[in-house]
């Protein structure tokens, strides 16, 4: 069991117990409620209610039960596979797809579909409700995700994840015109002070993230970027381009007022994969085509600015 103390200040005179503790935790202030109503709040060493107020100098303490793992069920989803053989599986998922079950997100995850495909044939490495899971990417981001099969293909990817040398590049639209045509964010993330369901470039408390980006296009207000991967950090690639001025387009968790889209969320494709084939150590490399709300949404910006489609994508 974790468990957070919290001591309030003179600014927190006044404030209700409920909302202090979420404050000060990063908890919702619904699940702070909740474990209030489970006794697992104290105030000054007795049990709290969620509208008793605080004082400065009090000591609040809040118990967070250990999680219970929960065992994945395998559902029959339709999968996208670009490659799979007995080590490795690359799914292209779809957005709107989360990776793995997790609180409100039991079923119809990525890893329900694949405990249907595979069976028992993935890795157990990442846990009962992980299992085979490298690597992920976001709900709402489509594209290219590699699952092991065995711990040792589990192990072996995990490693070229920790040396870079898994090479995952992304696509993207992101607001506004870029200055150069090529450039490097190189500035650590971790959990935003001001908002706890984002990330944010935070300085030295954070964990270092590098992204490599290159303009493929550029359309009036709009630039259509290749992104690189050199770290893999919490929506990495979303908060390092809105920190340098050009928020995903779309996205609207980073996003900004001008982003006048019409997108149903960001503009960010998982394009290519490559890495050392966990068995016999060959270089392989996939792609898989953009989904088709990017597609025409490019074909609208091409035709905004006058540029001559060339179809497909």
């Amino acid at each position: 069991m974790e468990i957070k103390n919290l001591k309030a200040g003179p600014e927190h005179k006044g404030m209700r117990c409920d909302v202090f503790i979420a404050q000060q935790s990063g908890l919702s202030r619904s699940a702070v409620q909740r474990l209030m109503e489970l006794g697992q709040a104290r105030l000054n060493g007795a049990v709290v209610g969620k509208k008793e107020f605080i004082q400065p100098g009090d000591q609040a303490e809040l118990r967070l039960p250990d999680p219970k793992p929960a065992q994945a069920q395998p559902q029959q989803i339709p999968l996208d596979i670009v490659y799979e053989d007995q080590d490795v599986v690359v799914v292209n998922k779809p957005k709107g797809m989360v990776v793995h079950p997790s609180a409100g997100n039991e079923e119809g995850t990525l890893v329900n579909a694949l405990l249907a495909h595979c069976g028992d044939s993935l890795s157990g490495i990442g846990g009962e409700t992980r299992p085979g899971i490298v690597h992920r990417i976001d709900k709402d981001t489509s594209g290219l995700l590699i699952v092991a099969k065995n711990d040792g293909a589990h192990q072996a990817l995990a490693a070229q994840l920790a040396d870079h040398s898994l090479y995952r590049e992304y696509e993207a639209v992101v607001l506004g015109n870029l200055k150069d045509d090529q450039g490097t964010v190189d500035a650590p993330i971790g959990r935003s002070q001001k908002d706890r369901k984002k990330m944010a470039v935070v300085g030295r408390e954070g964990r270092r993230a590098v992204t490599h980006y290159q303009v493929l296009e550029r359309y009036p207000g709009y630039t259509y970027v290749q992104c690189r991967l050199e770290t893999g950090r919490t929506h990495q690639i979303r908060v390092h381009m809105a920190s340098i001025g050009h928020p995903i387009a779309g996205d609207p968790l980073y996003g900004n007022r001008g982003d006048r889209s019409g997108l149903s969320s960001q503009c960010l494709h998982a394009r290519r994969l490559s890495f050392r084939h966990p068995q016999d150590g060959r270089e392989m490399t996939l792609e898989c085509p953009l989904p088709l709300e990017f597609v025409e949404f490019l074909r609208k910006l091409r035709r905004s600015a006058g540029v001559e489609d060339e179809g497909g994508e």
